[in-house]
């Protein structure tokens, strides 16, 4: 008996000096604020109410660095028609790990038990526009210091649900299963791939379906039509590009179109690119073909992005070229790249990108 009372009492004593550890450790974090200057933003956003940035596009993120062994991020999910939940990229000194949020207001730990030191951290929105917007409401830590990160140039990726990397993620959820949004995963894409590679923020302009000319899967808009828009969607307020000036812009458009009329696709992808030039006076663009498009689709895409590149080469804009996969992604959901493929998409592309800009 005296042996079990002591073997409690041991037990009693290991929990209370747990929860005093805890409560101490917990007395240590401060509040950061979503405005604090030491969080830093990339990516389309709402800064209307600057204590509660709001995005919605896919591959948004933040970034900051922390001090201490416990930190916590507080967001807000839309929680679109009552069931959709957004899914985020949490990177903590450089080890990504994609949870999915559970409720209107998510206070998320997102270090434990670290070393008493600096320590980086990425937020990364994973799912895309449809699925409803995030907000940051801030940092739960011991302190933060305003540090940029090593990233020297930015790459902006037109495109549709290949880039936003819809339907690539099935680590979680094989594909038939759960709902749509598990198996986005935004921050694997090719797109952020490649900058990470190059050292470059990222940006994410694009929308699953979406096309140049005829978008698919009753969307009843096209790029062209939500391009400047802050959801990428026709009732969305307008996007001021006077905050992102990107060094390259990629457009990766055509799977949703199909094979369509050669002089009608290529003039409407004419004047996308010389629209876009207008609000990127010194933006390198890059016309891609679609990485999951069959070979018939592949040649057709090869076809137009030549003649589109060479008139507007000819106009005089010179700024302008063109990648072609080498082959077929189609091992995700829905024929779409998984994120596995997505990683030998980057392989391909950031070369290219890094040969052109002398990067």
């Amino acid at each position: 008996m005296k042996k079990y009372n002591l073997t409690l009492l041991f037990i009693l004593f290991l929990v209370a000096v747990k929860f005093s550890f805890a409560k101490n450790t917990s007395h240590k974090l401060k509040f950061f604020e979503a405005s604090d200057k030491a969080i830093h933003y990339v990516g389309r956003i709402d800064f209307s109410n600057p204590k509660l940035p709001r995005f919605w596009s896919p591959g948004v993120y933040f970034y900051t660095t922390f001090v201490g062994s416990d930190c916590y991020v507080v967001l807000n999910d839309e929680v679109n028609y009552g069931v959709m939940h957004n899914y985020i990229e949490i990177v903590v000194d450089g080890k990504p790990k994609r949870i999915r949020l559970s409720a209107k207001t998510d206070t998320i730990q997102v270090a434990k038990n670290l070393s008493k030191g600096k320590h980086t951290l990425v937020i990364c929105k994973d799912t895309e526009s449809g699925i409803g917007y995030l907000e940051v409401a801030g940092i739960k830590c011991e302190k933060l210091i305003d540090e940029k990160d090593n990233a020297n140039f930015l790459i902006e990726y037109f495109g549709d649900s290949i880039t936003c990397g819809t339907s690539s993620d099935l680590s979680q959820t094989p594909c038939g299963a759960g709902r749509w949004e598990d198996q986005h995963n935004a921050y694997m894409s090719y797109g952020p791939t490649v900058a990470r590679a190059l050292k470059a923020k990222w940006v994410i302009s694009a929308v699953s379906g979406i096309g140049l000319i005829h978008s698919c899967c009753n969307k009843n808009f096209t790029m062209p039509e939500v391009y400047d828009k802050l959801l990428l969607r026709p009732d969305s307020v307008e996007w001021d590009f006077h905050k992102i000036q990107p060094d390259v812009t990629t457009i990766c458009l055509g799977q949703n179109d199909g094979i369509q009329d050669s002089a009608k696709f290529c003039g409407a992808y004419v004047q996308f690119v010389k629209t876009l030039r207008s609000k990127y006076p010194n933006t390198v663009f890059v016309l891609l073909t679609s990485p999951m498009a069959d070979s018939s689709l592949s040649k057709v895409l090869q076809h137009y992005l030549l003649s589109v590149q060479t008139k507007i080469n000819n106009d005089g804009d010179k700024n302008v070229y063109h990648y072609f996969f080498k082959k077929r992604y189609f091992h995700g959901c829905d024929s779409h790249p998984d994120v596995d493929e997505h990683k030998q998409i980057a392989a391909e592309l950031a070369p290219f990108i890094k040969q052109i800009k002398h990067w």
